[in-house]
């Protein structure tokens, strides 16, 4: 499982020109789930985007986190994440979860986030969307699963 998430101050989500989540200041989690992926991995990803301190504290630190803020999340999935770029140049999307797999853990993920008590909002599993965003900073980093390994390196980044 792998995730882009960027700090925002504002951010929405619409299909078909109507809006379906809208949060203020939080987190725009892109979640893309990967073949072999389970509720395991929404868990472990869930909580640490919850637990990630990538918010100023009272010294201008990047010291908090959604927890700690009571900021939201808006989550929207995104298969395209998994896309393999190494060869040729159309992206090959094997290593992604098929749909009927993947949407139970993006599920899993987002109440996962909710159980914590983030006020989460979410686009439409396997829709068309338009996301708009305000990046804050800007903030953006990849939160992958125990397995996932940053590019170049040999070992785990957790």
């Amino acid at each position: 499982m792998l995730a882009v998430v960027q700090r925002v101050e504002s951010a929405s989500v619409r299909i078909d020109r109507a809006e379906v989540g809208a949060i203020g200041p939080g987190l725009v989690v892109l979640l893309g789930v990967a073949i072999g992926d389970g509720l395991d991995e929404a868990r472990f990803v869930a909580n640490k985007v919850a637990e990630l301190r990538i918010f100023n504290d009272e010294a201008g630190k990047m010291n908090r986190s959604l927890l700690d803020t009571g900021y939201q999340a808006l989550v929207v999935s995104q298969f395209t994440l998994l896309g393999d770029t190494r060869r040729g140049r159309r992206p090959g999307f094997d290593a992604a979860a098929r749909p009927d797999c993947a949407e139970p853990l993006y599920e899993a993920f987002v109440q996962e986030l909710r159980a914590r008590g983030i006020g989460t909002e979410t686009g439409r599993f396997g829709a068309s969307m338009k996301v708009e965003l305000v990046n804050d900073g800007p903030v953006t980093l990849l939160v992958g699963d125990r397995s996932w390994r940053y590019p170049g390196k040999a070992t785990s980044p957790v």
